[in-house]
């Protein structure tokens, strides 16, 4: 239980909000931050009692959150991304859709584009300009080849040109963000199937362009089940694109940024990526239990 109030206290650290025009009124020589042999924040908070200035705690208010400044990398593009840890509630609402949780609605159906397919709202337009700029700043797309000195034998099958999570030091992160708000998703649809935790060893963000590559060939994933994030909006952004599962000839062009698209891997959900015919279309792509 969380309990709402004001306190007066005989001493504060870290945070202070101080009205200065009520301290310019006393005399400058008695409020002081320096006393021998004390901190200056046991120094300040002394003085101010000396003074019968009364000092509160309040939490009636969120004022925002404090930062961990032995965690907090701001040599990172994007370092509030790295805080899912750190400061998880903060970094939940600044980058989990609010309508998440209405995923679990049992008054409401999943929205299924084409057999077994199912597409779920999951993060926001911040999360998904964040991961775009962590990638291009990072810049270091990979060549759309088979041969991949990324990977363990060193040669990819179905190649994307893509950069791949641990290469931006985000894999764990990411596997975070798995277990928490796509593994409940998955158990919510693929009824019976249950890995906990999940595991992926295939994350990245895919760009398509039309001088680049364009589109991606029918294939199957290694994984027991794909997930697939739109990163940018279809038809502002770029034009074309898509995936089509061939065996139900059924496609989904009309992706939502933020919006997440899970389906089976291997076996029944042969399907390619579509042509991008202008612009460039940002994808973020999990392999999970492969």
């Amino acid at each position: 239980m969380i309990f709402r109030g004001l306190w007066n206290v005989p001493f504060i650290t870290n945070a202070y909000l101080v009205n200065a025009s009520l301290l310019r009124s006393y005399d400058s020589t008695k409020l002081t931050f320096s006393l021998p042999n004390v901190d200056a924040d046991m120094a300040f908070c002394y003085s101010l009692r000396d003074l019968d200035i009364f000092m509160y705690v309040s939490n009636r208010v969120d004022f925002g959150h404090l930062i961990n400044y032995e965690t907090y990398e701001v040599t990172r593009a994007e370092p509030d991304m790295y805080q899912i840890f750190e400061n998880e509630q903060a970094w939940e609402e600044a980058f989990i859709h609010p309508q998440y949780h209405e995923n679990f609605n049992p008054e409401a159906n999943p929205k299924q584009p084409c057999p077994d397919v199912y597409w779920f709202p999951i993060v926001t337009r911040k999360f998904t300009k964040a991961l775009i700029n962590m990638m291009e700043s990072f810049g270091k797309w990979s060549s759309g080849k088979n041969e991949d000195t990324r990977l363990e034998g060193g040669y990819e099958a179905v190649p994307t040109r893509d950069i791949h999570m641990n290469q931006v030091g985000w894999e764990r992160h990411w596997l975070y963000f798995l277990q928490k708000y796509v593994r409940p998703l998955q158990e919510h649809v693929f009824t019976g199937y249950y890995h906990n935790p999940p595991r992926s060893l295939m994350n990245f963000v895919v760009r398509y362009r039309p001088d680049e590559q364009p589109s991606l060939r029918p294939h199957h994933d290694s994984s027991t089940y794909t997930i697939n994030i739109a990163l940018n909006e279809a038809g502002k952004d770029y034009e074309g694109g898509g995936c089509r599962f061939l065996r139900y000839n059924c496609s989904v062009v009309d992706t939502q940024v933020g919006w997440m698209l899970m389906h089976p891997g291997r076996l029944t959900h042969f399907h390619e990526g579509l042509l991008v015919t202008k612009g460039t279309r940002y994808i973020m792509i999990a392999f999970v239990d492969p």
